[in-house]
Protein backbone atom coordinates (compact mmCIF):
# COMPACT_ATOMS: atom_id res chain seq x y z
CA UNK A 1 0.00 0.00 0.00
CA UNK A 2 1.54 3.66 -0.80
CA UNK A 3 2.78 5.62 2.66
CA UNK A 4 0.66 8.97 2.29
CA UNK A 5 2.03 11.98 3.71
CA UNK A 6 0.84 15.08 5.21
CA UNK A 7 -0.49 18.18 2.99
CA UNK A 8 1.57 21.03 4.49
CA UNK A 9 4.76 20.74 5.59
CA UNK A 10 5.56 20.90 9.21
CA UNK A 11 7.32 24.45 9.18
CA UNK A 12 4.95 26.01 6.78
CA UNK A 13 4.63 29.93 7.30
CA UNK A 14 1.27 31.34 8.44
CA UNK A 15 -1.43 32.25 6.23
CA UNK A 16 -4.94 32.96 5.45
CA UNK A 17 -7.05 35.60 6.23
CA UNK A 18 -8.75 34.60 9.34
CA UNK A 19 -6.34 36.09 11.76
CA UNK A 20 -3.00 36.44 13.25
CA UNK A 21 -0.53 34.51 15.49
CA UNK A 22 -1.58 34.85 19.08
CA UNK A 23 0.93 35.26 22.06
CA UNK A 24 -0.44 31.85 22.58
CA UNK A 25 -0.41 29.71 19.96
CA UNK A 26 -3.84 27.33 19.39
CA UNK A 27 -2.03 25.31 16.46
CA UNK A 28 -4.16 26.80 13.97
CA UNK A 29 -2.07 25.85 11.01
CA UNK A 30 -2.71 28.49 8.53
CA UNK A 31 -2.02 31.18 11.59
CA UNK A 32 0.72 29.51 13.89
CA UNK A 33 2.35 27.17 11.40
CA UNK A 34 2.17 23.21 11.88
CA UNK A 35 5.18 22.41 13.96
CA UNK A 36 3.14 20.05 16.83
CA UNK A 37 2.14 20.89 20.27
CA UNK A 38 1.21 17.93 21.85
CA UNK A 39 1.93 14.58 21.35
CA UNK A 40 -1.09 13.27 19.79
CA UNK A 41 -0.05 15.86 16.93
CA UNK A 42 3.12 14.82 17.38
CA UNK A 43 2.15 10.97 16.79
CA UNK A 44 0.16 12.09 13.46
CA UNK A 45 3.02 14.09 12.05
CA UNK A 46 5.04 11.45 12.72
CA UNK A 47 3.17 9.13 10.52
CA UNK A 48 -0.05 9.46 8.68
CA UNK A 49 -2.96 7.06 10.64
CA UNK A 50 -3.70 5.61 7.05
CA UNK A 51 -0.45 4.08 6.70
CA UNK A 52 -1.28 1.86 9.73
CA UNK A 53 -2.94 -0.59 7.65
CA UNK A 54 0.38 -1.83 5.62
CA UNK A 55 1.72 -2.76 9.23
CA UNK A 56 -1.43 -4.65 10.64
CA UNK A 57 -1.98 -7.08 7.39
CA UNK A 58 1.96 -7.68 7.25
CA UNK A 59 3.44 -7.17 11.05
CA UNK A 60 0.80 -7.16 13.91
CA UNK A 61 -1.76 -9.89 12.47
CA UNK A 62 1.36 -12.06 12.23
CA UNK A 63 3.04 -11.18 15.70
CA UNK A 64 -0.30 -11.24 17.33
CA UNK A 65 -1.05 -8.07 20.14
CA UNK A 66 2.04 -8.04 21.29
CA UNK A 67 3.71 -7.50 18.48
CA UNK A 68 1.46 -3.45 17.80
CA UNK A 69 3.80 -0.57 18.92
CA UNK A 70 2.12 1.33 20.92
CA UNK A 71 1.67 4.74 19.06
CA UNK A 72 0.14 2.67 16.80
CA UNK A 73 -2.04 0.93 19.25
CA UNK A 74 -3.76 3.81 21.02
CA UNK A 75 -3.49 5.86 17.88
CA UNK A 76 -3.06 5.15 14.40
CA UNK A 77 -5.37 1.81 14.63
CA UNK A 78 -8.42 4.29 15.11
CA UNK A 79 -8.15 5.22 10.87
CA UNK A 80 -9.37 2.04 10.13
CA UNK A 81 -12.19 1.75 12.85
CA UNK A 82 -10.22 -0.31 15.75
CA UNK A 83 -9.96 0.30 19.28
CA UNK A 84 -8.96 -1.88 22.24
CA UNK A 85 -11.91 -2.90 24.28
CA UNK A 86 -11.91 -2.93 28.28
CA UNK A 87 -10.78 -5.88 29.77
CA UNK A 88 -13.38 -7.67 31.65
CA UNK A 89 -14.03 -7.61 35.43
CA UNK A 90 -12.57 -4.03 36.12
CA UNK A 91 -14.96 -1.73 38.19
CA UNK A 92 -16.14 1.88 37.18
CA UNK A 93 -14.17 2.81 40.21
CA UNK A 94 -11.30 2.02 38.46
CA UNK A 95 -12.21 3.88 35.13
CA UNK A 96 -10.12 7.05 36.08
CA UNK A 97 -7.07 5.96 38.05
CA UNK A 98 -5.82 3.33 35.62
CA UNK A 99 -3.11 3.53 32.92
CA UNK A 100 -4.73 3.14 29.44
CA UNK A 101 -2.54 -0.11 28.82
CA UNK A 102 -3.93 -1.86 32.56
CA UNK A 103 -7.97 -0.68 31.18
CA UNK A 104 -7.38 -2.41 27.87
CA UNK A 105 -7.89 -6.13 26.56
CA UNK A 106 -5.95 -7.57 23.96
CA UNK A 107 -9.02 -7.59 22.11
CA UNK A 108 -11.03 -4.92 19.42
CA UNK A 109 -14.03 -3.18 19.33
CA UNK A 110 -14.29 -2.83 15.05
CA UNK A 111 -16.84 -0.34 13.83
CA UNK A 112 -18.06 -1.04 10.11
CA UNK A 113 -18.34 2.07 8.13
CA UNK A 114 -21.66 2.77 6.69
CA UNK A 115 -22.14 6.02 5.22
CA UNK A 116 -25.95 6.91 4.88
CA UNK A 117 -27.04 3.76 6.36
CA UNK A 118 -27.09 1.67 3.30
CA UNK A 119 -27.21 -2.07 3.38
CA UNK A 120 -27.70 -4.81 1.00
CA UNK A 121 -28.92 -7.73 2.77
CA UNK A 122 -25.87 -9.70 1.09
CA UNK A 123 -23.80 -6.96 3.03
CA UNK A 124 -25.49 -7.38 6.63
CA UNK A 125 -25.07 -11.26 5.56
CA UNK A 126 -21.52 -10.45 5.82
CA UNK A 127 -21.22 -8.52 8.56
CA UNK A 128 -23.10 -11.48 10.30
CA UNK A 129 -21.18 -14.02 9.57
CA UNK A 130 -18.36 -11.84 10.50
CA UNK A 131 -19.94 -11.19 13.76
CA UNK A 132 -20.16 -15.05 14.39
CA UNK A 133 -17.07 -16.64 12.93
CA UNK A 134 -14.61 -13.75 14.81
CA UNK A 135 -16.62 -11.49 17.67
CA UNK A 136 -18.93 -14.00 19.63
CA UNK A 137 -21.77 -13.23 17.93
CA UNK A 138 -21.67 -9.26 19.34
CA UNK A 139 -22.60 -6.89 17.01
CA UNK A 140 -24.54 -3.34 18.08
CA UNK A 141 -26.35 -0.99 15.81
CA UNK A 142 -25.02 2.17 16.52
CA UNK A 143 -26.28 6.16 16.60
CA UNK A 144 -23.83 7.02 13.74
CA UNK A 145 -24.97 4.36 11.34
CA UNK A 146 -22.55 2.05 11.77
CA UNK A 147 -21.92 -1.74 13.46
CA UNK A 148 -19.56 -2.00 15.86
CA UNK A 149 -18.47 -5.77 16.64
CA UNK A 150 -16.40 -7.13 20.29
CA UNK A 151 -14.06 -9.09 20.82
CA UNK A 152 -11.60 -9.24 17.82
CA UNK A 153 -8.31 -10.24 17.27
CA UNK A 154 -5.89 -8.81 14.96
CA UNK A 155 -4.61 -11.61 13.55
CA UNK A 156 -8.25 -11.71 12.11
CA UNK A 157 -8.48 -8.46 10.62
CA UNK A 158 -7.24 -8.63 7.38
CA UNK A 159 -10.02 -11.54 6.45
CA UNK A 160 -12.23 -9.25 8.05
CA UNK A 161 -11.36 -6.81 5.85
CA UNK A 162 -11.28 -8.71 3.01
CA UNK A 163 -14.73 -10.10 3.57
CA UNK A 164 -16.18 -6.59 3.81
CA UNK A 165 -14.64 -5.44 1.06
CA UNK A 166 -15.66 -7.98 -1.01
CA UNK A 167 -19.54 -6.50 -0.93
CA UNK A 168 -18.53 -3.17 -0.73
CA UNK A 169 -18.02 -1.91 2.82
CA UNK A 170 -14.92 -1.44 5.07
CA UNK A 171 -13.62 0.29 7.98
CA UNK A 172 -11.72 3.08 6.81
CA UNK A 173 -11.64 6.25 8.88
CA UNK A 174 -14.43 4.99 11.22
CA UNK A 175 -12.13 6.45 14.02
CA UNK A 176 -9.76 8.62 14.17
CA UNK A 177 -9.49 12.81 13.68
CA UNK A 178 -10.50 12.20 10.21
CA UNK A 179 -14.42 12.95 8.66
CA UNK A 180 -16.01 9.80 10.51
CA UNK A 181 -19.60 8.37 9.01
CA UNK A 182 -21.70 10.31 7.02
CA UNK A 183 -25.21 10.56 8.74
CA UNK A 184 -27.53 10.54 5.85
CA UNK A 185 -31.41 10.13 5.64
CA UNK A 186 -31.96 6.55 6.11
CA UNK A 187 -35.35 7.11 3.81
CA UNK A 188 -33.06 8.69 1.22
CA UNK A 189 -34.92 8.02 -2.30
CA UNK A 190 -37.39 6.04 -0.37
CA UNK A 191 -39.96 8.64 1.31
CA UNK A 192 -42.89 10.29 -0.43
CA UNK A 193 -42.48 13.56 1.18
CA UNK A 194 -39.09 13.95 0.53
CA UNK A 195 -37.48 17.03 -0.57
CA UNK A 196 -34.68 15.76 -2.48
CA UNK A 197 -32.35 13.10 -2.16
CA UNK A 198 -29.39 13.45 -0.28
CA UNK A 199 -27.93 9.71 -1.86
CA UNK A 200 -25.85 11.44 -4.78
CA UNK A 201 -24.16 14.01 -2.16
CA UNK A 202 -23.05 11.06 0.17
CA UNK A 203 -21.97 9.19 -2.56
CA UNK A 204 -19.71 11.94 -4.29
CA UNK A 205 -18.15 12.79 -0.70
CA UNK A 206 -16.96 9.49 -0.03
CA UNK A 207 -15.52 9.07 -2.92
CA UNK A 208 -13.59 12.15 -3.26
CA UNK A 209 -12.72 12.30 0.96
CA UNK A 210 -12.61 9.88 2.76
CA UNK A 211 -9.72 8.05 2.76
CA UNK A 212 -8.05 11.02 1.13
CA UNK A 213 -4.62 12.18 2.75
CA UNK A 214 -5.83 15.68 2.43
CA UNK A 215 -8.17 15.04 5.16
CA UNK A 216 -6.66 12.35 7.17
CA UNK A 217 -5.55 14.94 10.10
CA UNK A 218 -7.75 16.90 11.15
CA UNK A 219 -7.60 18.28 14.57
CA UNK A 220 -10.01 15.85 16.14
CA UNK A 221 -13.17 13.73 14.75
CA UNK A 222 -15.37 15.54 12.15
CA UNK A 223 -19.08 14.39 11.80
CA UNK A 224 -21.35 15.40 8.89
CA UNK A 225 -24.74 14.92 8.34
CA UNK A 226 -27.00 15.21 5.17
CA UNK A 227 -30.93 14.78 4.42
CA UNK A 228 -33.93 15.94 2.22
CA UNK A 229 -36.30 14.70 4.58
CA UNK A 230 -38.55 17.07 6.12
CA UNK A 231 -38.71 15.25 9.31
CA UNK A 232 -34.87 16.53 9.43
CA UNK A 233 -34.07 12.91 10.71
CA UNK A 234 -29.73 12.86 10.94
CA UNK A 235 -29.47 15.23 14.55
CA UNK A 236 -27.76 17.63 12.09
CA UNK A 237 -27.59 19.82 15.27
CA UNK A 238 -24.71 18.12 17.00
CA UNK A 239 -22.80 17.36 13.89
CA UNK A 240 -19.89 19.75 12.51
CA UNK A 241 -21.18 19.79 9.60
CA UNK A 242 -25.24 19.48 8.04
CA UNK A 243 -27.20 19.68 5.45
CA UNK A 244 -30.97 19.97 5.81
CA UNK A 245 -33.31 19.72 2.85
CA UNK A 246 -34.77 23.22 1.87
CA UNK A 247 -36.44 24.43 -1.08
CA UNK A 248 -35.24 28.08 -2.37
CA UNK A 249 -37.56 30.63 -4.05
CA UNK A 250 -35.20 31.03 -6.95
CA UNK A 251 -32.71 27.92 -7.07
CA UNK A 252 -35.51 24.98 -6.45
CA UNK A 253 -34.72 21.99 -3.84
CA UNK A 254 -31.34 22.20 -2.04
CA UNK A 255 -29.91 22.45 1.40
CA UNK A 256 -29.31 24.41 4.51
CA UNK A 257 -26.34 24.96 5.74
CA UNK A 258 -25.22 24.39 9.38
CA UNK A 259 -21.74 23.77 10.93
CA UNK A 260 -20.33 23.49 14.35
CA UNK A 261 -22.65 21.35 16.26
CA UNK A 262 -21.73 18.90 18.97
CA UNK A 263 -21.55 17.36 22.14
CA UNK A 264 -19.56 15.88 25.11
CA UNK A 265 -18.46 17.79 28.28
CA UNK A 266 -19.39 21.55 26.64
CA UNK A 267 -22.18 20.58 24.22
CA UNK A 268 -22.92 23.40 21.50
CA UNK A 269 -25.88 23.41 19.06
CA UNK A 270 -24.70 24.14 15.49
CA UNK A 271 -25.71 27.27 13.60
CA UNK A 272 -26.85 28.28 10.35
CA UNK A 273 -24.65 30.24 8.07
CA UNK A 274 -27.63 31.21 6.12
CA UNK A 275 -26.56 29.64 2.17
CA UNK A 276 -28.36 27.88 0.32
CA UNK A 277 -26.56 24.62 -1.41
CA UNK A 278 -27.11 23.01 -4.49
CA UNK A 279 -26.71 19.34 -5.02
CA UNK A 280 -24.07 20.22 -7.27
CA UNK A 281 -21.82 22.46 -4.93
CA UNK A 282 -22.63 20.19 -1.97
CA UNK A 283 -19.47 18.20 -2.51
CA UNK A 284 -17.02 21.65 -2.58
CA UNK A 285 -18.95 23.43 0.53
CA UNK A 286 -18.26 20.21 2.50
CA UNK A 287 -14.71 20.50 1.24
CA UNK A 288 -14.35 24.11 2.47
CA UNK A 289 -16.14 23.95 5.76
CA UNK A 290 -13.53 20.63 6.35
CA UNK A 291 -10.58 22.38 4.93
CA UNK A 292 -10.97 25.28 7.32
CA UNK A 293 -11.19 22.93 10.04
CA UNK A 294 -7.89 21.21 8.83
CA UNK A 295 -6.15 24.89 8.62
CA UNK A 296 -7.45 27.16 11.32
CA UNK A 297 -9.03 24.38 13.83
CA UNK A 298 -7.45 24.69 17.78
CA UNK A 299 -4.82 21.71 17.85
CA UNK A 300 -2.76 22.43 20.74
CA UNK A 301 -5.70 21.62 23.79
CA UNK A 302 -7.61 18.52 22.70
CA UNK A 303 -10.34 19.44 24.59
CA UNK A 304 -10.88 22.48 22.30
CA UNK A 305 -9.94 20.36 18.82
CA UNK A 306 -12.98 20.47 17.70
CA UNK A 307 -15.30 22.47 15.26
CA UNK A 308 -17.84 24.23 17.57
CA UNK A 309 -14.95 25.69 19.16
CA UNK A 310 -13.83 27.85 16.55
CA UNK A 311 -17.26 28.67 15.13
CA UNK A 312 -17.39 30.07 19.15
CA UNK A 313 -14.58 32.01 18.47
CA UNK A 314 -15.20 33.54 14.93
CA UNK A 315 -19.25 33.81 14.92
CA UNK A 316 -21.53 32.22 11.58
CA UNK A 317 -20.70 35.27 9.87
CA UNK A 318 -17.22 35.27 10.04
CA UNK A 319 -16.96 31.63 9.11
CA UNK A 320 -19.30 32.18 6.26
CA UNK A 321 -17.02 34.52 4.73
CA UNK A 322 -13.71 32.63 5.58
CA UNK A 323 -15.29 29.94 3.64
CA UNK A 324 -16.34 31.75 0.28
CA UNK A 325 -13.57 34.02 0.43
CA UNK A 326 -10.43 31.81 0.85
CA UNK A 327 -12.31 28.57 0.25
CA UNK A 328 -14.72 28.52 -2.36
CA UNK A 329 -14.11 31.78 -4.30
CA UNK A 330 -17.72 32.74 -4.91
CA UNK A 331 -20.83 33.44 -2.66
CA UNK A 332 -23.33 31.29 -1.97
CA UNK A 333 -27.16 32.39 -2.36
CA UNK A 334 -28.72 33.58 0.75
CA UNK A 335 -30.99 30.96 2.59
CA UNK A 336 -34.09 31.14 4.98
CA UNK A 337 -34.21 28.17 7.74
CA UNK A 338 -36.08 25.01 6.39
CA UNK A 339 -39.65 24.62 7.98
CA UNK A 340 -39.88 23.06 11.18
CA UNK A 341 -40.50 19.10 11.13
CA UNK A 342 -44.05 17.77 11.46
CA UNK A 343 -43.19 14.87 13.25
CA UNK A 344 -40.33 12.66 14.98
CA UNK A 345 -37.61 10.95 12.49
CA UNK A 346 -36.98 7.56 13.53
CA UNK A 347 -39.28 6.31 11.29
CA UNK A 348 -40.69 3.45 13.25
CA UNK A 349 -42.92 1.57 11.89
CA UNK A 350 -45.24 1.36 8.63
CA UNK A 351 -44.86 3.85 5.80
CA UNK A 352 -45.48 3.69 2.60
CA UNK A 353 -42.70 4.61 -0.13
CA UNK A 354 -43.21 6.88 -2.76
CA UNK A 355 -43.03 3.98 -5.57
CA UNK A 356 -46.72 2.39 -3.66
CA UNK A 357 -44.44 -0.16 -1.65
CA UNK A 358 -43.70 0.09 2.50
CA UNK A 359 -41.03 0.22 4.47
CA UNK A 360 -40.60 -0.22 8.40
CA UNK A 361 -39.00 1.05 10.76
CA UNK A 362 -37.30 -1.76 13.52
CA UNK A 363 -35.94 -1.52 16.82
CA UNK A 364 -33.65 -3.78 18.19
CA UNK A 365 -33.66 -2.33 21.84
CA UNK A 366 -31.07 -0.02 22.66
CA UNK A 367 -29.23 -1.28 19.69
CA UNK A 368 -27.98 -4.20 20.99
CA UNK A 369 -28.33 -6.99 18.19
CA UNK A 370 -26.01 -10.19 17.69
CA UNK A 371 -24.65 -11.97 14.60
CA UNK A 372 -27.11 -14.35 14.36
CA UNK A 373 -29.87 -11.57 14.42
CA UNK A 374 -28.15 -9.60 12.02
CA UNK A 375 -27.56 -12.99 9.44
CA UNK A 376 -31.62 -13.94 10.60
CA UNK A 377 -33.10 -10.15 9.28
CA UNK A 378 -30.96 -10.43 5.82
CA UNK A 379 -32.47 -13.69 5.22
CA UNK A 380 -35.97 -12.80 6.48
CA UNK A 381 -35.44 -9.97 4.09
CA UNK A 382 -35.24 -11.88 1.32
CA UNK A 383 -37.72 -14.29 2.07
CA UNK A 384 -40.33 -11.69 1.81
CA UNK A 385 -38.59 -10.04 -1.36
CA UNK A 386 -36.39 -7.22 -0.67
CA UNK A 387 -32.87 -6.95 -0.43
CA UNK A 388 -32.27 -3.25 0.99
CA UNK A 389 -32.16 -2.39 4.77
CA UNK A 390 -30.90 1.45 6.13
CA UNK A 391 -29.17 1.83 9.38
CA UNK A 392 -30.40 5.12 11.03
CA UNK A 393 -29.26 7.94 13.74
CA UNK A 394 -31.61 6.34 16.49
CA UNK A 395 -30.00 2.88 16.42
CA UNK A 396 -32.56 1.85 14.29
CA UNK A 397 -32.85 -0.73 11.44
CA UNK A 398 -35.32 -0.13 8.37
CA UNK A 399 -36.63 -2.63 5.90
CA UNK A 400 -37.44 -1.23 2.51
CA UNK A 401 -39.03 -2.44 -0.35
CA UNK A 402 -42.18 -4.50 1.13
CA UNK A 403 -45.53 -5.85 -0.89
CA UNK A 404 -48.19 -4.44 1.24
CA UNK A 405 -49.60 -8.42 1.64
CA UNK A 406 -46.01 -9.03 3.31
CA UNK A 407 -46.02 -6.59 5.64
CA UNK A 408 -47.65 -8.02 8.84
CA UNK A 409 -45.74 -11.75 8.27
CA UNK A 410 -42.66 -9.39 7.83
CA UNK A 411 -43.41 -7.93 11.67
CA UNK A 412 -44.38 -11.23 13.11
CA UNK A 413 -40.90 -12.40 11.51
CA UNK A 414 -38.66 -9.57 12.55
CA UNK A 415 -39.93 -9.84 16.62
CA UNK A 416 -39.30 -12.66 17.02
CA UNK A 417 -35.45 -11.75 16.43
CA UNK A 418 -35.54 -9.12 18.40
CA UNK A 419 -36.72 -6.16 15.76
CA UNK A 420 -40.12 -4.49 16.85
CA UNK A 421 -41.77 -2.34 14.02
CA UNK A 422 -44.33 -1.36 17.47
CA UNK A 423 -42.30 -0.91 20.44
CA UNK A 424 -43.58 0.69 23.89
CA UNK A 425 -43.59 4.73 24.11
CA UNK A 426 -39.60 4.19 26.16
CA UNK A 427 -38.88 1.50 24.30
CA UNK A 428 -39.09 3.09 20.79
CA UNK A 429 -36.45 6.06 21.77
CA UNK A 430 -34.23 4.78 24.08
CA UNK A 431 -30.71 4.98 22.69
CA UNK A 432 -28.11 3.93 24.91
CA UNK A 433 -23.61 3.86 24.38
CA UNK A 434 -21.78 0.73 24.90
CA UNK A 435 -20.82 1.40 28.34
CA UNK A 436 -18.67 -0.41 30.23
CA UNK A 437 -19.10 -3.75 29.32
CA UNK A 438 -16.55 -3.08 26.30
CA UNK A 439 -15.77 0.74 26.76
CA UNK A 440 -12.65 1.45 28.55
CA UNK A 441 -13.64 5.09 29.50
CA UNK A 442 -17.08 3.82 30.74
CA UNK A 443 -18.25 4.07 34.63
CA UNK A 444 -21.51 2.01 34.49
CA UNK A 445 -23.22 -0.07 32.87
CA UNK A 446 -25.42 1.24 30.06
CA UNK A 447 -27.13 -1.24 27.57
CA UNK A 448 -28.87 -3.94 29.67
CA UNK A 449 -29.99 -0.79 32.07
CA UNK A 450 -31.53 1.09 29.66
CA UNK A 451 -33.20 -1.88 28.19
CA UNK A 452 -34.58 -3.18 31.85
CA UNK A 453 -35.63 0.09 32.25
CA UNK A 454 -37.71 0.72 29.13
CA UNK A 455 -39.45 -2.42 29.20
CA UNK A 456 -40.56 -2.05 33.01
CA UNK A 457 -41.33 1.68 32.09
CA UNK A 458 -43.11 0.56 29.21
CA UNK A 459 -45.02 -1.95 31.28
CA UNK A 460 -46.09 0.48 33.80
CA UNK A 461 -47.52 2.80 30.70
CA UNK A 462 -49.63 0.23 29.59
CA UNK A 463 -52.14 0.83 32.38
CA UNK A 464 -51.86 4.00 32.86
CA UNK A 465 -54.87 6.11 32.39
CA UNK A 466 -54.03 10.09 31.76
CA UNK A 467 -52.11 12.24 30.14
CA UNK A 468 -48.62 10.68 28.28
CA UNK A 469 -46.11 12.54 26.43
CA UNK A 470 -46.45 11.93 22.16
CA UNK A 471 -43.09 11.27 22.82
CA UNK A 472 -39.80 10.73 24.93
CA UNK A 473 -36.43 9.87 24.52
CA UNK A 474 -34.34 8.03 27.27
CA UNK A 475 -30.54 8.26 26.34
CA UNK A 476 -27.94 6.23 28.94
CA UNK A 477 -24.35 7.59 28.66
CA UNK A 478 -21.25 5.40 30.77
CA UNK A 479 -19.11 8.44 31.03
CA UNK A 480 -19.67 12.44 30.19
CA UNK A 481 -18.60 11.80 26.30
CA UNK A 482 -22.38 11.51 25.32
CA UNK A 483 -22.04 9.19 22.94
CA UNK A 484 -25.70 8.50 23.41
CA UNK A 485 -26.66 12.63 23.24
CA UNK A 486 -27.39 12.66 26.68
CA UNK A 487 -27.69 16.38 26.51
CA UNK A 488 -30.29 16.01 23.74
CA UNK A 489 -32.80 13.95 25.24
CA UNK A 490 -35.93 14.58 27.34
CA UNK A 491 -34.22 12.16 30.18
CA UNK A 492 -30.71 12.09 29.74
CA UNK A 493 -28.59 10.05 32.04
CA UNK A 494 -24.85 10.58 32.43
CA UNK A 495 -23.05 7.61 33.99
CA UNK A 496 -21.38 8.27 37.21
CA UNK A 497 -20.92 6.46 40.86
CA UNK A 498 -22.34 8.12 43.03
CA UNK A 499 -23.30 7.22 47.37
CA UNK A 500 -26.48 5.62 48.19
CA UNK A 501 -28.52 5.58 51.78
CA UNK A 502 -26.07 3.46 53.13
CA UNK A 503 -23.02 5.65 52.17
CA UNK A 504 -21.94 2.62 49.75
CA UNK A 505 -20.89 3.57 46.13
CA UNK A 506 -23.46 2.27 43.28
CA UNK A 507 -23.61 2.91 39.87
CA UNK A 508 -25.90 5.76 38.87
CA UNK A 509 -26.69 8.90 36.61
CA UNK A 510 -26.67 12.43 36.86
CA UNK A 511 -29.98 13.42 35.10
CA UNK A 512 -30.14 15.93 32.35
CA UNK A 513 -34.10 16.77 31.50
CA UNK A 514 -36.19 18.56 28.60
CA UNK A 515 -33.38 18.19 25.69
CA UNK A 516 -34.33 18.01 22.12
CA UNK A 517 -33.42 18.45 18.78
CA UNK A 518 -35.46 18.82 15.56
CA UNK A 519 -38.81 16.36 16.04
CA UNK A 520 -42.08 18.59 15.37
CA UNK A 521 -43.44 22.18 15.36
CA UNK A 522 -43.67 22.50 18.58
CA UNK A 523 -40.11 21.88 19.91
CA UNK A 524 -37.27 24.31 19.26
CA UNK A 525 -33.73 22.15 20.08
CA UNK A 526 -32.83 22.57 23.45
CA UNK A 527 -29.80 20.99 25.34
CA UNK A 528 -31.39 19.30 28.74
CA UNK A 529 -31.66 21.12 31.79
CA UNK A 530 -29.46 19.84 34.63
CA UNK A 531 -30.95 19.90 38.82
CA UNK A 532 -28.15 20.50 41.11
CA UNK A 533 -27.20 17.15 42.80
CA UNK A 534 -30.16 15.24 40.87
CA UNK A 535 -28.81 12.03 40.54
CA UNK A 536 -30.51 8.65 40.67
CA UNK A 537 -29.01 4.76 41.31
CA UNK A 538 -29.39 2.84 38.50
CA UNK A 539 -32.18 0.59 40.25
CA UNK A 540 -34.16 3.16 41.16
CA UNK A 541 -33.91 4.44 37.50
CA UNK A 542 -37.52 3.32 36.44
CA UNK A 543 -39.06 4.53 40.04
CA UNK A 544 -37.51 7.83 39.69
CA UNK A 545 -38.94 8.41 35.85
CA UNK A 546 -42.24 6.60 36.82
CA UNK A 547 -42.38 9.61 39.39
CA UNK A 548 -41.28 12.50 37.27
CA UNK A 549 -44.29 11.08 34.39
CA UNK A 550 -46.85 10.98 36.60
CA UNK A 551 -46.07 14.36 38.09
CA UNK A 552 -45.88 15.50 33.94
CA UNK A 553 -49.25 13.91 34.00
CA UNK A 554 -50.72 16.18 36.79
CA UNK A 555 -49.36 19.53 35.78
CA UNK A 556 -48.58 19.67 31.79
CA UNK A 557 -50.47 22.13 30.13
CA UNK A 558 -52.86 20.84 27.37
CA UNK A 559 -50.28 19.69 24.47
CA UNK A 560 -47.25 20.94 26.06
CA UNK A 561 -44.33 18.57 24.83
CA UNK A 562 -42.24 16.76 28.51
CA UNK A 563 -39.16 18.54 27.45
CA UNK A 564 -41.09 22.08 27.21
CA UNK A 565 -42.61 21.05 31.13
CA UNK A 566 -39.68 20.09 32.09
CA UNK A 567 -37.96 23.40 31.64
CA UNK A 568 -41.02 25.36 32.59
CA UNK A 569 -41.30 23.86 36.04
CA UNK A 570 -39.71 24.49 39.33
CA UNK A 571 -36.85 22.18 40.33
CA UNK A 572 -38.69 20.86 43.28
CA UNK A 573 -40.80 18.96 40.41
CA UNK A 574 -37.74 17.33 38.45
CA UNK A 575 -36.13 15.84 41.84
Amino acid sequence: MTQVTERIPRKAAAGGTAGRRSAKPNGQWKIDGTEPLNANEEMKAADNGLNVRERIENVYAHGGFASIEPEDLHGRFRWWGLYTQRKQGIPGGKTATLEPHELEDEYFMLRVRIDGGALTTEQLEVIGGISTEFARDTADVTDRQNIQLHWIDVRDVPEIWRRLESVGLSTTEACGDVPRVILGSPVAGIAAEEIIDPTPVIAEIARRYVGNPEFSNLPRKYKTAITGHPSQDVVHEINDFGLVGVVHPEHGPGYDLWVGGGLSAAPRLGERLGVFVGEDAAPDVWEGVTSIFRDYGFRRLRNRARLKFLLADWGPEKFRQVLEDEYLGYALPDCDAAPAPTGPGDHSGVHRQKDGRFYVGLTPLVGRVSGTALSGLARLLEEHGSQRLRTTPHQKVIALDLEEDRVEPFIAAARELGFEARPGLVSRSAIACTGIEYCKLAIVDTKDTAAAAARELDRRLADRSGRVPRKLSLNVNGCPNSCARIQTADIGLKGQLITDDDGEQVAGFQVHLGGTLATSEDDEPTLGRTVRGLKVAADRLPDYVDGLLQRYAETAEEGESFAAWAHRVDEEELV
